[in-house]
């Protein structure tokens, strides 16, 4: 279980303290899927980073499993358990595939279990596991490749942040798939993830909104989404999940 204990955060522009986040204090429990949403700019990107330990807090303190993680690296946090999947995914030139994933497993991986992780992504496996991590792949691609080794980690919290971001929609689609999956398998684990997307909404166990780096509301998906009917960035019909600048073209 992840604990935020009056969190905050603030940076120094020009000499000026700025608040991105203000006193936040929630709790994401084991064995659910929890969405972080609310207007761009609120602060969820960064909330997702003090998380996996990217950034430190201002102040207020990060519990995982009851043990203080405030101070602790983002390397100690992965060996912890905590996984981190990033808006942007990281190209790795001279890196393959399979590397990749055995790495993220810690373990004398053979080529067959890599290429299961591959399939519960939907890629061919043989047409990726050998594959250099660069710009070769789409953007698509990477983000799956990038959730295959967060599935290989088997991490105890995973945070996905924006995992929707520069994808096209078949891919969006086949992420939704996959976290619906992940979602059905969990049990004294978690998966964190950072959205507004309403079909990642839809398929949330608890949402947490946050609104001008405040703790806007939190509970149950079945209670808050009444709340966010239509203020979730996604369009009825052809589109819909799309990031903005791809609705019209993909339609």
């Amino acid at each position: 279980m992840l604990e935020l204990q009056h969190v905050s955060f603030e940076v120094n522009e020009e000499g000026n303290g700025k608040e991105i986040l203000r006193d936040i204090s929630l709790t994401i429990p084991d064995g659910n899927l929890t969405v972080i949403t609310g207007p761009n700019g609120g602060g969820k990107s960064t909330l997702a980073k003090l998380i996996a330990g990217i950034i430190r807090p201002t102040s207020g303190k990060i519990l995982f499993d009851g043990e203080d993680i405030t101070e602790t690296s983002i390397t100690d946090r992965a060996k912890k358990g905590i996984g981190f999947a990033f808006q942007q995914p990281v190209r790795f030139k001279g890196i393959q595939v399979f590397d990749l994933i055995r790495l993220a497993t810690g373990t004398k991986l053979s080529t067959v279990d890599a290429c299961k992780y591959l399939s519960a992504v939907g890629l061919c496996a043989r047409d990726y596991i050998n594959r250099e991590v660069n710009a070769s792949l789409s953007g698509g691609e990477l983000k799956r490749i990038e959730i295959a080794t967060i599935l290989a980690k088997a991490s105890k919290l995973s945070v996905f942040d924006e995992p929707e971001a520069g994808i096209d929609l078949w891919s969006f689609q086949n992420l939704i798939e996959v976290f619906e999956d992940m979602r059905k398998k969990i049990q004294d684990s978690s998966i964190l993830i950072i959205s507004h997307q309403e079909r990642i909404l839809n398929i949330a166990d608890e949402i947490v909104v946050i609104k001008d780096g405040q703790l806007e509301a939190t509970g149950p998906a079945k209670e808050i989404m009444p709340k966010l009917a239509g203020t979730a960035s996604s369009v009825k019909g052809c589109g819909k999940g799309l990031p903005k600048e791809k609705e019209e073209t993909e339609c």
